[in-house]
């Protein structure tokens, strides 16, 4: 697939309602879409174990990360498998931003599992220096959520 298409497909996913596209080409190509997130996963041919993933960023969606240098922080990592939730709703602010000064037992965040909604409350008392994964990103069991100096 050329890169014009898929700058078309990408394109049109924009200017359209729909959250998510899934297509498989009959030579194999297959592309994922979410429109937070776009992902073109692209096999040569069905049967070759070679795959080519490319991660394009979200248009139009500030990113609350900030130049962190290598300091010791203390990290608040995800404890279960899920989608992260930065606010207790669409609507609402986040419940932290950069710079935030947090106190152990504050609520960071919500990660999604199982269709039920989990708060992540700080286990440190600090500032919140860097937000290490987007609205709605999935997280993974130990991925880090937060650094707290």
């Amino acid at each position: 697939m050329e890169y014009s298409e898929i700058k078309k497909l990408l394109d049109d996913m924009g200017n359209s309602k729909v959250d998510s596209l899934d297509i498989e080409f009959p030579d194999g190509t297959k592309i994922k879409m979410k429109k937070n997130e776009a992902k073109i996963i692209e096999a040569v041919a069905p049967a070759m174990p070679a795959v080519k993933e490319v991660t394009l960023p979200a248009e139009n969606k500030p990113e609350e990360k900030a130049v962190v240098a290598t300091e010791n922080y203390k990290e608040v990592k995800s404890p279960m498998v899920g989608t992260f939730y930065s606010a207790p709703s669409p609507k609402d602010a986040p419940y932290v931003k950069i710079g935030d000064k947090v106190k152990k037992g504050d609520v960071l965040c919500v990660v999604e599992a199982m269709k039920l909604m989990n708060e992540i409350e700080s286990e440190f008392d600090g500032e919140i220096v860097e937000i290490c994964v987007k609205n709605e990103d999935m997280v993974e069991y130990g991925t880090t959520l937060f650094k707290i100096k």
